[in-house]
């Protein structure tokens, strides 16, 4: 793993925000590719270690439920996707406490863990009935936020990206991640005396939110039951129950409801994704214990196919979106790199 707390300090770039391994490539994989590909720092914070997930494939089932176990593997996981990527990335209570340089690991030592969730609708999640001790949602908000701070005044990034406010579909880590994100800049960029004077000349980063247009969304959901290599893949774990978690795969309903990530407003920054397709896919199979069937594919909609555990066959749309944070625009153009407008 590459920790950011070991890597040379360049600033500039893109820092994104994620509650658990695998939310970095599933939300901002072709952003994050295609700022590290044209040479720009690109740096990833990962909440917790996602010790709560499903594992999907009977090779590696015996993690489920083994905490520890489970939070190593994706370590190994998270690791392997950002080399893949191209970024660097580090576990937020790695880093230091708010004023306490030396401090890491959380207050007492302990980890920021992995909340749990529980499905309360189509697409939609929400608090689990047992919280476990040290888990996200639990952590003050301002010591993560702290940390966090102390990171983007380090790396001073031009953007700093994440979930919307209900994190995609509702994970209390991913509202959490959210929340963090949000505070961070807010105390990354106060002032830091009471003369008013501002941190690093006036820095203030620019913040988007992960989102997708409901339009492409569902275009890409009707995609998949149209493109043949995508029915493939369903035709194939149907003949191979070991290659899904309990059962065969099915296709979304292209009419149905859609997650909190699903917008109807027009998008302030969008990147293409087929031009970074080859290491955003490295980088989802990385994670073998969250992402399953990882397929290109060759249509409008849908440039590529994946799986989680709920079984539901996946797009990777043409294009990742996202919207700018209210009072957090750039207040100059930024410099994109190509592939990004």
């Amino acid at each position: 793993m590459t920790d950011a707390a070991s890597t040379p300090t360049r600033t500039g770039g893109v820092l994104a925000v994620h509650a658990h391994p695998d939310d970095e490539t599933l939300s901002t994989g072709a952003l994050l590719a295609t700022w590290a590909g044209a040479g720009l720092p690109a740096t990833v914070v990962t909440c917790t270690r996602g010790e709560r997930g499903e594992v999907i494939g009977a090779p590696l089932a015996a993690l489920e439920g083994d905490g520890e176990a489970l939070a190593r593997h994706r370590e190994r996981e998270v690791a392997a996707a950002a080399t893949a990527l191209g970024v660097t990335q580090t576990f937020l209570d790695t880093l230091p406490l708010p004023g306490d340089p030396a401090a890491g690991g959380g207050a007492s030592g302990a980890r920021y863990q992995d909340s749990g969730m529980a499905w309360v609708g189509t697409g939609r999640a929400g608090a689990a009935a047992d919280v476990p001790a040290g888990a996200l949602v639990a952590v003050p908000l301002d010591e993560a936020a702290g940390r966090l701070a102390g990171l983007l005044r380090e790396r001073r990034p031009d953007l700093v990206v994440t979930y919307e406010p209900g994190g995609g579909y509702g994970h209390p880590d991913h509202v959490r991640a959210h929340a963090i994100t949000m505070r961070a800049v807010e105390l990354a960029t106060a002032p830091l005396s009471d003369d008013g004077a501002s941190p690093d000349g006036g820095w203030s980063p620019a913040v988007a939110w992960a989102v997708a247009p409901a339009a492409a969304l569902r275009a890409g959901y009707a995609a998949l039951a149209a493109d043949r290599a995508a029915r493939a893949v369903l035709a194939a774990a149907s003949d191979d129950r070991r290659a899904t978690r309990e059962a065969p795969l099915t296709l979304p309903g292209p009419a149905g409801a859609l997650p909190s990530v699903a917008t109807g407003g027009p998008e302030d920054l969008v990147v293409d994704v087929l031009p970074v397709r080859e290491p955003v896919l490295a980088a989802l199979r990385a994670h073998a214990t969250q992402v399953q069937v990882v397929t290109p594919l060759d249509h409008p909609d849908a440039v590529a196919c994946y799986a989680l555990s709920n079984l539901v066959l996946a797009p990777v749309l043409p294009r990742e979106s996202y919207v700018w944070a209210p009072g957090r625009a750039p207040a100059a153009p930024l410099a994109l790199p190509a592939g990004a407008r």
